[in-house]
């Protein structure tokens, strides 16, 4: 089949070489033109500086990639993402199935990704929607490591179709799921709690407190899971704490290296300004904590995170007021 993939940074090509690994074709959009020359020219991925397969070809213009395909998976921050569907509306002619693979919810709204497409996206254009979810860092998947990861959609069809379009027997095992809520609020919540593992570990406060963050982390995450209605069986799947773990525990996680540096004293603009990628955390941090003011949601490690990063408490001050609420029965 034709696919074509909306941004070619590294988590984009890790999938689009998945992708050319299964026999597809991909055609790569990027707005960035020295991303495609290195795609077309020189087959590497620039952010990671690894080989991707000469087949998969870039380009950046996006009447070009509209009609290349029906198929669209979206790999763009969240920060980018309404931009790159208006720019893509404007050049559809057909309807398209939407995939996304890029995790978050907006701060202004509250949305989850598959909301904005909906809300965007005429529905003449909108043939469904896919999230693509699950523990898996593109440094691992470009490398061929073994990946175990979730297609979610409302519509089980859809779910299947993306399933098959990704798995991989050899590297990249792909399961299907109709909790399209779980996976997105999943997804997009256990950043904030990578920042925080980041924290922990530039802190030096050790594993004891990373394995009671993550604990911890999934109490705060199932009261979202709750009050969004989703199913509260894949807060224990590949989308709920699979994804959470290997965020809060790997340094691939540009969330935990972001956390790591403001643990070794660097304010958040210091940080973003050192770091290559975006960090997704930062924005969903400030979408939750305001959703569960706005709920009456007690989430002390979630209002933790926000005071650290919004209104530069210390975080050994954070540390004292998590340890200093009052006991409590698990």
């Amino acid at each position: 089949m034709k696919i074509t993939v909306i941004g070619g940074g590294s988590w984009g090509l890790a999938l689009s070489k998945v992708l050319s690994d299964n026999a597809h074709e991909v055609l790569v959009f990027d707005v960035d033109p020295k991303i495609v020359g290195k795609i077309n020219h020189l087959h590497i991925c620039l952010q990671l500086n690894e080989r991707i397969p000469s087949d998969i070809k870039a380009t950046s213009d996006m009447k070009e990639a509209m009609d290349f395909s029906d198929t669209l998976l979206f790999v763009v921050p969240t920060k980018v993402l309404r931009t790159a569907i208006s720019s893509a509306i404007d050049e559809m002619t057909s309807p398209k199935l939407f995939i996304n693979a890029a995790k978050g919810i907006e701060p202004e709204t509250f949305l989850r990704i598959s909301e904005i497409f909906e809300e965007m996206v005429p529905k003449q254009f909108f043939k469904g929607f896919v999230a693509l979810s699950g523990p898996s860092h593109a440094e691992e998947v470009i490398q061929g490591l073994t990946t175990v990861i979730t297609a979610s959609s409302e519509v089980e069809s859809h779910a299947k179709f993306v399933q098959n379009l990704f798995h991989n027997a050899e590297y990249f095992r792909v399961y299907s799921s109709t909790d399209l809520k779980g996976a997105e609020i999943g997804g997009a919540l256990k950043n904030i709690f990578a920042l925080a593992s980041g924290l922990i570990a530039g802190k030096g406060l050790g594993d004891n407190a990373r394995a009671a963050l993550i604990t911890r982390g999934l109490v705060e995450m199932a009261k979202f899971y709750e009050i969004y209605g989703a199913d509260p069986k894949s807060l224990m799947g590949l989308t709920g704490v699979g994804d959470l773990i290997v965020t809060c525990t790997s340094p691939h996680s540009r969330n935990y290296q972001a956390g790591f540096k403001i643990g070794n004293g660097k304010d958040l603009e210091e940080t973003l300004s050192s770091m290559t990628m975006v960090v997704e955390g930062i924005r969903t941090c400030e979408a939750a904590y305001k959703f569960a003011k706005s709920k009456n949601l007690d989430m002390p490690i979630i209002s933790a995170i926000y005071e650290v990063l919004f209104h530069k408490m210390d975080p050994d001050e954070a540390n004292k007021m998590l340890l200093g609420r009052s006991s409590k029965s698990e």
